[in-house]
């Protein structure tokens, strides 16, 4: 097996600081991810893991800290600013069309590729129907990947959790990010679901290059798919290095596991860390 190519930092979280109100919820929170890596985000419930990605695609604003991508660092960016600097998100409570085909959800995320205006769009001839040729034309292939061509048609709502979950990654990756973010992507899924999902993860690093940031509570998954690991607790960092680093740190066990000396077991898909 040929070796991963680990590129230069695209990512760089400075000192990242989250509050509400009183409440903080990050505190001087820094780390990098190199281009082509899978870098996971894990810790307890609570720890801040969701927030992170809040801030790093623009849902909030820190207080502190800056984050740079790509040498470009953004500060009051919307969403959809982030994302057109090639950043793309899932969640980790579905926010599915249920209603639309998967097909049709999946082309929800070539709108920031769309040319044509509104207008064109609503009449559709001439350059706007190409272009809604050309990306269904990306969407079909991405269905192809997914291995979901037997649902294209079939309304969101209607499908099995898991698969659900694949078209909610299908999503983002219409939108040819260099970034994903996955929020706890095998969130509810049994074991053949986990294992469906870590391949796709790995494929659309290894075939596409994109570079992920996953936050996942399987410890299993985490130690098998993992480039580097960072650990939060409480909203402050623990642990950052290499999965076999991070899982034999005093500070991670004692937050996982209140001080007791056992260490999570690799490749047991069924371990769980806490919800």
């Amino acid at each position: 097996m040929a070796t991963k190519r680990i590129g230069d930092v695209v990512l760089d979280v400075k000192n990242i600081s989250l509050a509400f109100g009183g409440v903080k919820a990050l505190t001087d929170i820094s780390f990098d991810v190199r281009e082509h890596e899978i870098r996971a985000i894990i810790g307890p419930n609570g720890a801040g893991k969701s927030s992170m990605l809040n801030c790093i695609n623009g849902v909030y604003q820190p207080q502190q800290g800056a984050i740079t991508l790509r040498g470009r660092t953004y500060h009051g960016m919307s969403p959809r600013q982030v994302a057109e600097m090639g950043v793309a998100r899932t969640f980790q409570n579905l926010a599915l069309f249920k209603g639309m085909s998967v097909l049709d959800n999946i082309m929800t995320g070539r709108n920031l590729r769309m040319k044509r205006g509104l207008l064109w769009q609503a009449l559709h001839i001439g350059p706007a129907r190409r272009e809604e040729t050309e990306q269904r034309a990306v969407a079909e292939r991405i269905i192809d990947f997914l291995e979901i061509q037997a649902w294209r048609k079939t309304p969101v709502g209607r499908l099995p959790y898991g698969l659900q979950k694949r078209v909610d990654l299908g999503r983002a990756l219409a939108m040819e990010p260099s970034l994903l973010l996955l929020d706890e992507p095998m969130a509810g899924m049994n074991v053949e679901e986990k294992q469906d999902m870590c391949r796709f993860i790995l494929d659309v690093n290894d075939e596409f290059g994109t570079t992920i940031v996953l936050i996942e509570h399987d410890m299993g998954v985490v130690m098998d798919i993992s480039d580097r690991v960072v650990v939060l607790d409480y909203g402050k960092k623990i642990g950052d290095g290499a999965p076999d680093e991070v899982r034999t740190s005093e500070d991670v066990i004692r937050a996982y596991l209140g001080g007791e000396q056992t260490q999570p077991q690799r490749h047991r898909d069924t371990e769980e860390l806490p919800a």
